[in-house]
């Protein structure tokens, strides 16, 4: 037992993609590229929105969180695997891997909470306009938020915790480009029946009931444009409708694939290619999809622009 103690505590190698690495340059770049414009779309959201009174509305203060939460979420994964496809190395401490997998699950959670929080939010503003001031304020949002982060912790908490608590007795290879929790539980030499279904539950419990309230409110919000009697209102609504429902689609899709299943042994690759979808692909089409196509912000963003030529203009002068 002292023995694997001592090797877990020395840590474990990410595999990575091991048939791509002859290409470790080139996706180097292209994640680099991507994890840059995920990280500079999402701060502009936050930035605009706490600078321009006319965007502190419930609407943006929860975009605005929900986009600096994507940034966290993305930096537990992203800055790692860089410096797996440039360097090479792919040993991760114990320390440092308890860190990221908690991160990764902890931050993830809150988005799916969030994004289960801003379908209400869309919901109460499209369906019930007249009860919206009185119901959404600037204290609800933080009760919200503050509610979907010590569940998140709650939930997360204790599950990797029993993670890192079992036995590794080798190899400490992780076929996966983080330290995700399916593939460690299946490195341990312990009995695990009890800590898969732990894992299969909460992750199941985190990522259903977000969808599940993420329908309820969508639906009724299509019902309601449907009944919308200018064809151009209509056309305008599903739209919008239409891109935050492909964002939302890929996030759970991918996620459903990888945790909604008891057994996680088969698939492991596919799940690397999937776990992509959400550290890669959905962050960097969030700040599009939700904010940069809105007027407002268009219009905060000029004003924003106009500012600042004007200052330096002054500072010419």
């Amino acid at each position: 037992m002292e023995v694997r103690n001592e090797t877990v505590i020395r840590g474990f190698i990410l595999e990575g993609f091991p048939t791509i690495q002859y290409l470790g340059n080139i996706f180097f770049l292209v994640h680099l590229l991507a994890y840059v414009a995920s990280i500079t779309g999402n701060m502009v959201i936050i930035i605009i929105t706490w600078v321009d009174y006319r965007l502190q509305t419930p609407m943006y203060i929860l975009l605005s969180t929900f986009s600096f939460f994507e940034c966290c979420f993305i930096t537990t994964v992203i800055p790692k695997l860089l410096s797996i496809f440039l360097s090479g190395r792919q040993t991760i401490s114990f320390t440092a891997c308890v860190t990221q997998a908690f991160s990764f699950l902890f931050y993830g959670s809150i988005i799916f909470f969030l994004m289960a929080v801003m379908s209400l939010d869309r919901y109460l503003a499209i369906c019930k306009p007249l009860h919206y001031p009185t119901i959404m304020n600037l204290k609800t949002c933080f009760l919200l938020v503050m509610a979907c982060c010590a569940l998140s912790f709650s939930l997360i908490t204790g599950l990797v915790v029993k993670v890192f608590r079992l036995s590794f007795c080798g190899p400490h290879v992780i076929p996966h480009f983080f330290c995700d929790l399916g593939p460690l539980i299946h490195l341990s030499c312990s009995d695990t029946r009890s800590i898969d279904m732990l894992a299969f539950v909460l992750t199941s419990f985190i990522l259903l009931t977000s969808l599940i309230i993420t329908i309820i409110a969508y639906s009724n919000i299509v019902v309601t444009i449907l009944q919308l009697p200018s064809a151009k209102e209509k056309k305008k609504a599903f739209s919008t409708c239409s891109s935050h429902l492909i964002v939302l689609s890929l996030m759970y899709g991918s996620c459903v694939f990888i945790y909604v299943k008891p057994k996680q042994t088969n698939r492991m690759d596919s799940n690397r290619e999937a776990a992509l979808v959400n550290t890669v692909v959905t962050p960097l089409l969030n700040p599009v999809i939700y904010t940069l196509r809105n007027k407002q912000v268009h219009q905060a963003l000029r004003d924003a622009l106009s500012w600042v030529r004007l200052r330096k203009q002054s500072f010419r002068g």
